[in-house]
């Protein structure tokens, strides 16, 4: 169960979501929970979760060990703060900061040589779900962003799906959709990295995931855990939905 913050709270803010969020979870142990904070926000995170069974992440990691990449965090500094995880290739990354599939790749690849486990996000805009190429855009991503890793860095990752058109918007793709679309995904999987690879893979859905829809989502056999985006940054909200 992962939670994205997006550009949200400041270090102060997250020690106390912390304070209040760890007594609620601290004795799920039906899942991992991830919350993914702004890089500002990383070391307050990890200070806040020590001991405790939370792991923290990060929202993007650069492709490169360092250089000259202004605005970029490598996995190196993502490791020394003590983090564990990243996001790459967000939705809003893709749309507002030209993320491709060739970058989420070697981002991905990044993340895995630097000992994070990324959480590679692949997904469709309303548009390509109106036209019917929500399958066509799910391979296309999987194939240029995902299948060129080897079979044991595959083994290391996680997958999100998240529908553009459901995130922030309050739309949330009915449970029979998400399935459909974790469906695919996992038959990539399969063609790509075998039958075994495709049953132990964590495919997470994100999308206007609340504490009133987690359930009914989470009772598809085909999802595996979910990363929430606004839901996320409310403490009690987020328990809620780690302990659906």
């Amino acid at each position: 169960m992962a939670g994205n913050w997006k550009m949200y709270k400041t270090p102060a803010e997250t020690t106390a979501f912390f304070e209040k969020f760890r007594p609620l979870v601290e004795k799920s142990e039906h899942c991992e929970v991830v919350i993914c904070p702004p890089f500002t926000d990383l070391a307050a995170a990890v200070a806040a979760v020590k001991g405790s069974n939370i792991r923290i992440g990060s929202q993007n990691i650069a492709w490169a060990k360092e250089g000259a990449f202004t605005g970029e965090i490598s996995g190196p500094m993502i490791n020394a703060i003590g983090a564990t995880y990243t996001l790459v290739g967000h939705s809003e990354r893709r749309q507002y900061f030209g993320e491709t599939d060739e970058t989420v790749l070697k981002r991905t690849q990044a993340a895995l040589e630097f000992g994070l486990t990324p959480i590679v996000c692949v997904g469709e805009r309303l548009e390509e779900r109106e036209s019917g190429n929500t399958e066509a855009v799910l391979t296309s991503q999987f194939l240029k962003g995902i299948a060129g890793l080897t079979e044991q860095q595959f083994a290391k990752i996680v997958i999100a799906y998240e529908p553009v058109w459901a995130i922030g918007t309050g739309k949330t793709a009915t449970p029979e959709i998400a399935a459909d679309a974790h469906r695919a995904i996992r038959g990539q999987v399969g063609a790509k990295f075998g039958k075994a690879a495709a049953d132990s893979t964590r495919i997470l859905y994100g999308g206007s995931v609340k504490p009133d829809n987690v359930k009914t989502l989470m009772a598809q056999p085909e999802i595996d855990g979910v990363l929430v985006g606004g839901a996320a940054l409310d403490a009690v909200g987020f328990a809620s939905i780690v302990n659906f």
